[in-house]
């Protein structure tokens, strides 16, 4: 990085100049009647298409009005929770089975679901060379941006990288799906230092579930319980997707309207999810119940939790930024069906623990006693519940996931619905998007070099 005295100097003349130049008057999106971040004044969300993936359901509007109601997640039609139930009522995998209802819109049969797994475990196999020249050679701090890095770099591995066609299309999104709990293990224990301890020809088995796949490459040694590999599938099955309009997901639509490969497509998706305010969120999350456990010395006295979580919203603890991370959603308000079904069963395994099981009541504290500060000290009557990020993170810690791997474990869960979405882009849509921004820039006359100051 360039850090010399003429550079830094000119840096803060442009600095100054932009701000001077490039105001934006906050009225001008009133006068316009501009939606911002393609939001209604009531925070719903612009209709930009039409999907048959996936709904999203929080709220109901009535006579015109926006009206909080019970949050309903559904995958093609089915209800999540019916999802979760059928396979936890099978006592097996779920991730693999809701990958291909997402994909191919119907569910299929214990034949199909044999056969996808088995193409599955094939397509998880990656090129020659790619270890060597990208898992250790691309070297980054962050694990999101490696995943990025990594995607980008299968373009070059893949003959047909260009080919848009839905036989091709179809062929890359089983690759990525099974190829990415794979490059973010391996990212990772290349990390560590641990890429030896792996025979990379034979990561995974047809017997076994991605989940079951993961969890083995990075926890090595220290194994697993099948409750804990089951209970990593319901995350998964839980994140696989969420609607056509959250950001990564919109951004997957938008680069694929424009034409371009599936690889770009998909790391600026990865690039998207990687951003505190959208998938990085659970890490937010986990920190800010670091320094509630810290700084609060009985976990459970109402009024010391309140009192810390309004010197929260106050901007005077945590990151600053005023939020109770884990609490609100752009769509969902009395509740998020993930965020329920995530709940019930973190529960369950955190009983075993004793110092977990208080963590886990300590969370559920900050859940419940949330919206009651929220409407107090922000007197507001707006309904907020927890979102999944409430209780991924700790999950993930329960499951000895590192922190850093949070947001990338997102990613291999959400792949599978931004492969869907292209699809659909690709196949039905057919048109570049393309919003409008209108200029109100002040017209100015062009002055000659020597004239100007």
């Amino acid at each position: 990085m360039t850090t010399t005295k003429q550079y830094q100097t000119f840096i803060n003349e442009v600095v100054n100049r932009y701000e001077k130049y490039n105001n934006l008057d906050n009225s001008y999106y009133n006068k316009i009647a501009v939606k911002r971040g393609l939001r209604n004044s009531d925070g719903t969300g612009v209709i930009a298409g039409l999907t048959k993936i996936c709904n999203v359901h929080g709220y109901i509007i009535d006579e015109g009005e926006k009206k909080p109601c019970k949050g309903e997640l559904i995958y093609r039609g089915i209800n999540i929770n019916d999802i979760v139930s059928g396979i936890t009522a099978d006592d097996r995998y779920g991730f693999e089975e809701t990958a291909y209802l997402l994909l191919f819109g119907k569910l299929p049969n214990a034949q199909q679901l044999d056969r996808f797994k088995t193409i599955l475990f094939d397509a998880s196999r990656l090129p020659d060379g790619y270890v060597e020249s990208v898992i250790k050679g691309i070297k980054t701090s962050n694990y999101m941006n490696k995943l990025a890095s990594s995607v980008l770099a299968l373009y070059s591995y893949d003959k047909r990288a260009d080919d848009c066609s839905l036989e091709n299309s179809i062929r890359q999104s089983v690759e990525l799906i099974a190829r990415f709990p794979i490059i973010i293990a391996l990212n990772y224990l290349n990390e560590q230092g641990r890429l030896s301890e792996v025979d990379i020809p034979a990561l995974s088995s047809k017997s076994k579930s991605i989940a079951e796949a993961f969890l083995s490459l990075i926890r090595g040694k220290e194994g697993y319980t099948d409750e804990e590999a089951k209970l990593l599938d319901l995350c998964l099955v839980l994140h696989a997707e969420h609607g056509g309009g959250n950001n990564s997901t919109f951004t997957t639509r938008v680069l694929t309207s424009s034409g371009t490969d599936i690889y770009a497509a998909i790391s600026g998706a990865v690039n998207s999810l990687k951003g505190p305010k959208h998938g990085g969120a659970n890490i937010k999350v986990v920190e800010m119940m670091d320094v509630i456990k810290s700084s609060v010395s009985n976990w459970s006295d109402d009024e010391e939790i309140i009192a810390f979580l309004e010197r929260i919203i106050r901007k005077e603890v945590c990151d600053r930024s005023g939020l109770i991370y884990g609490m609100g959603h752009a769509v969902y308000t009395l509740s998020d069906p993930r965020s329920l079904l995530l709940k019930q069963y973190a529960e369950k395994l955190a009983k075993k623990d004793a110092a977990l099981y208080n963590e886990f009541n300590l969370i559920k504290k900050v859940e419940e006693l949330t919206p009651y500060i929220y409407s107090r000290y922000k007197k507001s009557e707006k309904q907020i519940s927890s979102n999944v990020d409430m209780y991924s993170g700790f999950v993930y810690k329960m499951l000895g996931i590192p922190t850093e791997l949070f947001t990338p474990l997102f990613a291999l869960s959400r792949i599978t619905g931004w492969s869907a979405h292209r699809l659909e882009e690709l196949t039905s849509c057919k048109k570049i998007i393309r919003p409008a921004y209108k200029s109100i820039a002040t017209p100015i006359r062009y002055t000659p070099l020597k004239t100007r100051k």
